[in-house]
């Protein structure tokens, strides 16, 4: 039988199949998710989560992630064979506070709570995960995608509008789009990650302990009340140690850390572990016609660096936006083409940054994360993308891409990442405070209208009556300096910037005119002078524009 089906079919539960999902919904898209496993997956598995995704997450009014996500300890190193402390070191880099970077630190939170956390939010809109329910096959048309799938021994014949892959590394949906998966896979570093629960004398929850080394036999054990309060995440690693052997036996698990640790321990039981190689592989598209990867789907990378979650959310809030404007008739298919433009060269840079930190790991035996500030990936951007405009830059035949890069606050083009800015004045509303990243969503476009004076922005804020206002929204935005005798005006919101971080952050003169276009997904997607660029911009994103 064929059933009626919501347009968007998402293949795998994770993180990414889930923030794709909730991207879409909250466009108003009605979606089906489904994954192969019967039940829910454990386990800490990729914990890290960076300053860029927790700004996505807060788009997402996700707050959870940030408010339970739990800072990085310090790492803590012994010496040789003993539990004397060697040295403490960060595990992440440093960054100071600024008002334009509210998550300006590495959170921990395990992917089996953020599965669940994230399936709350998917539960608000009715939708819920199908476990059990596998893809076997598909075949597109031009109207659409024909998808055979199977749960406890009975097939289902799906017709759906889209197919999402996020399943993972094995990934199906990538197998049946015929798309290449090409790298390598590195034998020399092998690891068995789990979650554990054991007590320890002198072993301080406060710390994350690294004991031993790469080359020879090594161990990270990680604190975290998630799994209990005697819990830890573990990591097994080293050449001397039979890392597949010991990735078979709870008991080899607990001889070898016994081995590693100089004192006491009780072991109650290992909750979940797995081993695995390095794989460093990507795909030549992230599409096909009417179906997409994303994740592991479609990237894989060595875990040191801790980008490989973060990677494929942030793949899933850059197709979100698209595809929900594609699906409600407002955008041309050729948008959906700028996901994979977009994606392709951010995750090719990605992925020779973190080989490059696995490589330096091999060679001087410390796998802890190397301090480089790049890996907050607030520099991430697309600013060679043809749906971006920037009336204040030159383009220059043949600028190198460099699409995944340190963070430069004294430089802003359209395709980086919009920053935020705190203390606000929102005339006429209640409460009157608000920060600008509480006015950016995934499902409209913000334009922000730099100006020293209402009666300077009016003009410019006509040219949005030709736009869809589900899609589109406005604010302006004045200086501090400004004298307001009168909040009527034709902007969705109309804000003082009282400290001038605003200002400060989008690098604007309080005697300036500038128009930002912050596009769903929290990047600027142009920063143009006045009404036409603001049309120029708009006719590359909607149909009709």
């Amino acid at each position: 039988m064929n059933s009626v089906h919501p347009p968007v079919l998402v293949v795998g539960a994770g993180p990414v199949g889930l923030v794709a999902a909730l991207t879409l919904l909250q466009n108003g898209i009605s979606v089906r998710i489904i994954d192969k496993d019967p039940h829910h997956r454990i386990g800490q598995r990729g914990a890290g989560i960076w300053p860029r995704s927790l700004e996505l997450y807060n788009f997402l009014d996700v707050s959870e992630v940030n408010g339970l996500g739990k800072p990085a300890p310090p790492t803590r190193s012994y010496k040789p064979g003993t539990l004397e402390p060697l040295k403490d070191s960060s595990i992440a880099p440093q960054m100071e506070p600024s008002p334009a970077i509210p998550f300006h630190g590495l959170k921990l939170m395990g992917q089996q709570l953020l599965d669940v956390i994230l399936r709350r939010h998917l539960e608000k809109f009715s939708c819920y995960v199908e476990m059990g329910t596998e893809l076997r096959s598909f075949e597109q048309s031009d109207e659409g995608v024909t998808a055979i799938l199977a749960k406890n021994g009975i097939s289902e014949t799906v017709d759906t509008k889209w197919i999402i892959g996020a399943d993972g590394a094995k990934s199906v949906v990538r197998k049946e789009l015929g798309l290449t998966f090409l790298g390598e896979t590195r034998d020399d570093i092998r690891i068995v990650t789990g979650d554990i629960r054991l007590k320890g004398v002198g072993l301080d929850r406060a710390y994350w302990h690294r004991i031993g080394n790469f080359n020879e036999r090594g161990l990270l054990l990680r604190p975290t009340d998630e799994v209990g309060e005697d819990g830890w995440q573990f990591f097994l690693y080293g050449h001397e140690l039979d890392i597949p052997k010991i990735a078979q036996s709870e008991e080899l698990v607990f001889e070898t850390i016994a081995s590693l640790i100089p004192t006491e321990i009780t072991f109650t039981k290992v909750v979940w572990m797995s081993d695995f190689r390095a794989n460093i592989r990507m795909v030549n598209k992230f599409s096909e016609g009417r179906v997409f990867v994303a994740g592991d789907a479609a990237h894989v990378h060595s875990p040191i660096g801790g980008q490989g979650l973060n990677s494929g959310v942030q793949d899933a809030f850059n197709l979100g936006w698209k595809l929900a404007l594609v699906q409600k008739g407002l955008a041309d298919r050729s948008l959906l083409e700028t996901y994979s433009a977009e994606r392709l060269p951010v995750i090719s840079e990605m992925l020779g940054v973190t080989t490059s930190i696995l490589d330096k790991t091999i060679s001087s035996g410390d796998l802890s994360l190397g301090g480089s500030p790049i890996l907050y990936m607030l520099g991430i951007n697309c600013r060679f993308s043809t749906i971006v405009l920037d009336e204040f830059v030159t383009s220059v035949e043949g600028r190198p891409i460099n699409a995944y890069r340190v963070l430069d606050e004294g430089h802003l083009e359209a395709g980086d990442r919009a920053p935020d800015a705190p203390n606000m004045l929102q005339l006429g509303c209640e409460p009157d405070e608000t920060t600008l990243f509480s006015l950016y969503r995934p499902w409209y476009h913000t334009m922000l209208v730099f100006a020293p004076s209402l009666a300077d922005a009016t003009p410019i804020l006509g040219a949005l009556e030709a736009y869809n206002q589900s899609v589109v929204r406005s604010a302006v935005v004045l200086p501090s300096s400004a004298s307001v005798t009168s909040v009527a005006s034709p902007a969705d919101l109309v804000l003082v910037d009282r400290e001038g971080y605003a200002y400060s952050a989008y690098l604007m003169e309080a005697d300036q005119t500038k128009v930002f276009v912050i596009r769903p997904d929290g990047v600027v997607g142009a920063i143009v002078h006045g009404v036409e660029g603001v049309k120029k911009y708009f006719s590359n994103i909607f149909l009709d524009a």
